[in-house]
C-alpha cells in the first residue's frame, strides 16, 4: 500500500491558510499555542535554557526529567483579550478553508477554553461537544506560594486529571447524509461497526520514547492522537490540517492511520524537529498504552488500538 502523503510547511499559520484554496480541508486537529507569549522568542529562549519564564520547569524525580508546563494563570486581561482575538482570526480562516461538515478538534484547558470556544461559535461553527482526555498532569494541586507551611491544608487549584478538546463542526449542506455523499464529512468515524467514537479517552502522558524522538514541550502521545485523528474523517478520506504543528504529533498520527495531512509550523527549530520526527513517530506501536483502568475499554477498542500499531488503516 502506498504511504499516505503529507506536507510540512515552515510558515505562519494564518498567512498560509489565507492563501489556501477555499473548501479544500476536511478536518483540523490541533493543539494551538495558549497565552501566545509562551512561544514568543524570549520565552522560548528561557525554556530552552531551562530558566522558565512563563514556563514552569518541574524538578526531576526518581531520575525522570519532567516536561515543562506553561503557566496560564500568569496571563493578564490584555493577554487574554489578545488570545481571544487570535482565535477569532483562526476561526475566520478555518471557516474559509474547511469544507461543509468538516470538524475542528482543538486541544484546550479548563482555564482558557471559553476564549477558544466563543470565537469559533461566533464565526458560525457548531459546538458538537468535547472530547475528554483523562490524564493526570502536574498542573494544580499546589499550596499557596511562599506560604505552604502556614496553609498546609489548602490547595490553590485542583490537581488536573483531564484535558478538554473542543469539538466543532462547520454547518453541513443539507442533511448529514447529503453532506457525506458530497463532501465526505459531517460525522465522526466509528471505532468499529459496533462501537462508536467516544468522547472520553483514557490517556497516559507522552511516553519517553516519543519525547526522545521529538522533545517538544507540548508533544501529545500517539496513543491519543491516532484515535482523535482517525475519528476526524468519517469515511477515511480527505485532508487533515494542523496549523500549529509543533513537532508533528498530529501529522504522524495521520500517517499512521493512512490519512493525507498538512502541518504548518512557524518556528524553524520545531519545524526541523517535525521533519525528522513524523516518520519515526508514525512507526511506533501504541497498543501497550491502552489502559483498562478508570474507563471501561471494549474489545473493539483494543482491537482498534492493536490495528493502529500494526499499520495504516483506510
Amino acid at each position: 500500500m502506498k504511504p499516505p502523503q503529507y506536507g510540512l510547511h515552515l510558515a505562519e499559520a494564518f498567512a498560509w491558510m489565507s492563501t489556501r484554496e477555499a473548501q479544500s480541508i476536511h478536518a483540523i486537529v490541533t493543539d494551538p499555542p495558549y497565552g501566545l507569549k509562551e512561544y514568543t522568542e524570549i520565552e522560548k529562549r528561557k525554556l530552552r535554557a531551562g530558566r522558565g519564564g512563563v514556563w514552569r520547569i518541574p524538578p526531576s524525580f526518581d531520575g525522570c526529567k519532567r516536561s515543562p508546563l506553561p503557566r496560564f494563570t500568569v496571563l493578564d486581561e490584555t493577554e487574554r483579550s489578545a488570545l481571544r482575538s487570535f482565535f477569532a482570526e483562526f476561526a475566520t480562516q478555518a471557516m474559509r478553508v474547511l469544507v461543509p461538515g468538516a470538524h475542528i478538534i482543538i486541544a484546550t484547558n479548563p482555564l482558557l477554553s471559553h476564549l477558544v470556544y466563543l470565537p469559533l461559535m461566533e464565526a458560525g461553527f457548531e459546538k458538537r461537544g468535547e472530547i475528554i482526555r483523562l490524564v493526570q498532569t502536574l498542573r494544580g494541586g499546589d499550596r499557596p506560594k511562599n506560604a505552604h507551611t502556614e496553609f498546609a491544608g489548602v490547595t490553590v487549584m485542583p490537581r488536573s486529571r483531564w484535558e478538554p478538546w473542543g469539538l466543532f463542526r462547520k454547518p453541513c449542506e443539507g442533511r448529514v447524509q447529503d453532506n457525506l455523499r458530497r463532501w465526505k464529512t459531517g460525522g465522526l468515524r466509528r471505532v468499529s461497526e459496533t462501537e462508536p467514537f467516544n468522547d472520553v479517552i483514557q490517556s497516559a502522558p507522552t511516553r519517553p520514547e516519543e519525547r526522545s524522538i521529538a522533545p517538544h514541550p507540548s508533544l501529545k502521545p500517539q496513543a491519543l492522537m491516532r484515535q482523535v485523528v482517525r475519528a476526524a474523517l468519517p469515511l477515511g478520506a480527505g485532508v487533515v490540517l494542523d496549523p500549529f504543528m509543533g513537532a508533528g504529533s498530529t501529522i504522524a498520527a495521520a500517517v499512521a492511520v493512512g490519512y493525507e495531512s498538512i502541518g504548518i509550523e512557524r518556528d524553524p527549530s520545531y519545524f526541523r524537529m517535525a521533519q525528522e520526527a513524523v516518520p519515526k513517530l508514525a512507526k511506533l506501536a501504541t497498543n501497550s498504552h491502552i489502559s483498562r483502568r478508570g474507563i471501561a475499554i471494549t474489545q473493539d477498542q483494543l482491537d482498534f488500538a492493536e490495528g493502529l500499531a500494526a499499520g495504516p488503516h483506510r
